[in-house]
């Protein structure tokens, strides 16, 4: 029997940011098999019958329309329920089990944690990018989504995120910053509300958790561009006539695949229980987009594979994503290191911060000329401000400086433009 995708009102081409169910699974009527997402919510797609699932005909970042095959079971015989629309949906009352969590403290933890469920702030609660399956399981554990910083596709919560929160407050490891009290501001003259864009309310508890868990460091430095510089030039006609502007961006990303390459611990990242380092075996770079809508990072992968001239054309590609807001799930994910420019605009430094559960993170800064010593002189360089920020927890200041320093050599290397088909 075929599980369709039902009515789901005036919505189109609906992405599929989750599959509930595996193949061999035995489900019940009302189980959730996918869930989707449209530009307002997120919504479970229930199963209208019982069996086990044979095979599995939707995949995740894919769209789907009303009628699509999500999945062939064999069914049980039963009265099927109604498909009219996605709103008259029942959803699965869930079963809480504490199996998964540590028995230890567990009365005593498990009463805080219902003391903290009179304390969810309904309305943030609502606001919370998770769908509704999800929303009924944080509310019988007492967890706050908007406490809870969502790892799954453009900061969506899962289950295993609110498993992750509530654990975390049964070993203690849960702490209450200290509320910051906002005034009337009407009352000292005329104000204006505008709400965040979606962008923002997902980066927003994204980048003050990774400021907060992570201890940063930011180590700033200059890098002495001029020849590289000269070279760009000398290539930004050829460039132009294969339909891309060639900036120096490029340079500094396939800088940074051979400085990573030279120390690898920049792009690892630590484990979940803090007992061990991720080494990935690759080496894809995401770097940060300015949008209308607020900050996004595509990732270039295999960047180690490209030459300069490939690297500028992603570049290219995934920043006209970005800025029609077409980028697809896969076109952000896996990155190891993170790339910020805000050359383009101005500043000498600043303190990026680190796209956890990444290491590091570089911060580009405008270029300017500046009078350097040299064989008895002084003479006019193209120097380029960096400030690379990372998690001390993995990186001391020591290889901070060695990893600048690689880099600095690696950008002053006029074989960054070999193999570049001129």
């Amino acid at each position: 029997m075929n599980l369709l995708v039902p009515d789901i009102g005036d919505f189109k081409d609906v992405d599929v940011i989750e599959i509930l169910v595996n193949v061999g699974d035995k489900i019940e009527v009302d189980d959730p098999l996918i869930v989707l997402e449209t530009d307002k919510a997120t919504m479970d797609i229930p199963s209208t019958h019982s069996g086990v699932i044979e095979k599995i005909l939707v995949d995740k970042g894919k769209k789907v329309i009303k009628g699509d095959i999500i999945c062939v079971i064999e069914a049980e015989l039963q009265e099927p329920i109604e498909q009219e629309s996605i709103k008259k949906l029942p959803q699965k009352e869930e079963v809480v089990s504490t199996n998964d969590l540590p028995l230890e403290q567990e009365s005593d933890n498990l009463n805080n944690s219902k003391e903290a469920n009179n304390q969810i702030d309904n309305a943030s609660f609502k606001s919370a990018h998770a769908s509704p399956s999800v929303r009924k399981f944080a509310r019988e554990l007492g967890a706050d989504l908007a406490r809870i910083s969502g790892t799954a596709s453009k900061g969506r919560i899962t289950t295993d995120d609110v498993k992750a929160y509530v654990k975390k407050i049964l070993r203690g490891s849960h702490s209450q910053l200290p509320e910051i009290a906002i005034p009337d501001f009407s009352s000292y003259g005329r104000i204006e509300k505008i709400k965040l864009t979606k962008i923002q309310k997902i980066s927003g508890p994204r980048l003050h958790a990774s400021w907060v868990n992570l201890p940063h460091v930011t180590q700033n430095d200059e890098i002495d561009i001029t020849d590289i510089d000269k070279k760009r030039n000398s290539l930004k006609k050829t460039a132009l006539d294969k339909g891309f502007s060639l900036t120096i961006l490029p340079f500094v990303i396939k800088a940074c695949s051979i400085s990573l390459k030279k120390y690898p611990k920049f792009s690892s990242s630590l484990s979940e229980d803090g007992s061990e380092l991720i080494f990935k075996k690759y080496c894809n770079i995401g770097f940060a987009v300015d949008t209308p809508d607020g900050l996004v990072v595509p990732v270039i992968k295999n960047v180690d594979k490209k030459n300069i001239f490939d690297i500028a054309i992603e570049l290219s590609r995934l920043s006209d994503l970005a800025r029609s807001n077409k980028l697809g799930l896969e076109d952000m994910q896996g990155g190891v290191f993170t790339v910020s420019s805000l050359g383009g605009i101005g500043g000498t430094s600043f303190t990026p911060i680190i796209n956890a559960p990444e290491v590091a993170i570089l911060g580009i800064s405008k270029n300017f000329y500046k009078p350097i010593y040299k064989n008895d002189n002084f003479t006019p360089r193209l120097v380029l401000p960096i400030s690379l920020s990372y998690d001390h927890r993995v990186i001391d200041g020591a290889d901070g400086v060695r990893f600048t320093t690689f880099l600095s050599s690696a950008m002053k290397e006029l074989e960054l433009t070999k193999d570049i088909g001129e």
